[in-house]
């Protein structure tokens, strides 16, 4: 099967910047089945995105991991997904880190945050390489159980709020 993309909508998911393939968002691909495809016919390669990603629950349930995404500049909406177990590669979210009550079971690579992280209601026990969020969600997951608030606010820079229950 053939895709057909406009010249500017090629170029601008060719940009590159330190051999990381620039993908302005989800929508100049015709969604992220044809990413993923656009993705595979060019051997898997890192990439960023330039806007936010969105994907609910009646959306995407084929999402199992975010695979060589490395960075997103906006914000990465996954509440309720059903599949996601994972992040991947993902290293930065410059805004918000919705993933409210999805399967998430790891947090993968992620360093950054720049608004808020909501992991409540999800299977993640362990912040991982995570080291700046601004507001941390976390009621109703392993990791509010096993760690104290204290405990916490150590291991990672959270600029304000923290919420375990």
């Amino acid at each position: 099967m053939k895709y057909i993309i406009t010249e500017s909508q090629y170029k601008l998911i060719t940009e590159q910047e330190d051999d990381v393939l620039y993908i302005p968002s989800v929508d100049a691909v015709g969604g992220w089945d044809n990413l993923q495809k656009f993705l595979e016919r060019r051997g898997n390669p890192d990439y960023r995105l330039g806007e936010s990603f969105v994907s609910t629950r009646m959306d995407n349930e084929n999402i199992e991991s975010l695979g060589n995404l490395i960075s997103i500049e906006e914000g990465l909406y996954l509440m309720g997904t059903e599949s996601l177990k994972t992040l991947g590669k993902l290293k930065y979210v410059g805004g918000v880190c919705d993933l409210f009550m999805s399967k998430i079971e790891s947090l993968g690579d992620l360093e950054y945050v720049g608004a808020f992280l909501d992991i409540r209601y999800t299977n993640v026990s362990s912040l991982g390489k995570l080291t700046h969020v601004r507001d941390l969600y976390a009621a109703g997951t392993p990791l509010a159980k096993k760690y104290t608030r204290d405990e916490i606010r150590k291991m990672i820079n959270i600029e304000g709020e923290l919420v375990l229950v």
